[in-house]
């Protein structure tokens, strides 16, 4: 697995359950949220950008998944763009659009057998658990540390 892979990856993985904190915290909008909305933003563009890299499924062509690469790229730009101008409505439908469609990627990455998550969880189950531990612990973590840098109750779910 190659450095820009595993940082796709990883990243990814991380997005995913920050990207469900934030769309089902009850507040938004406070200095948490727009913290950690910007590291999400910030791991979404990353997984966008690098995926464009990653070119695996067709032998060295674009795939289906370099569209929602794209359309991510867009949905998460003019979610931060909406948020910026007040437009909370058409933040709040970016964001979401932009987690679903991680979901979908997720989903995609992991019903396919042949491909890397899979492959790794059966070849090796011990260091899938770890990553698995490691990524709910980091994504822990940096909630913790936005409730920290944010000067806020550390959130005790």
């Amino acid at each position: 697995m190659t450095p820009l892979l595993l940082s796709h990856l990883l990243a990814a993985l991380v997005a995913l359950p920050l990207g469900g904190y934030q769309l089902f915290r009850p507040t938004k909008g406070d200095p948490r949220h727009v913290l950690l909305g910007r590291v999400w933003s910030g791991l979404m563009l990353w997984v966008a950008i690098t995926s464009y890299w990653i070119r695996d499924i067709r032998d060295g062509e674009f795939s289906l998944l370099h569209i929602l690469s794209t359309v991510t790229l867009v949905t998460v730009t003019l979610g931060v763009v909406h948020a910026r101008r007040g437009n909370l409505a058409a933040h709040k439908g970016n964001m979401r659009g932009s987690w679903l469609g991680l979901c979908g990627a997720f989903i995609g990455a992991v019903a396919v057998p042949d491909r890397i998550i899979p492959s790794f969880v059966v070849t090796r189950p011990l260091d899938a658990a770890l990553v698995l531990v490691l990524v709910v612990g980091g994504t822990i973590a940096l909630i913790r540390a936005g409730a920290l840098l944010t000067r806020e109750p550390v959130p005790t779910r």
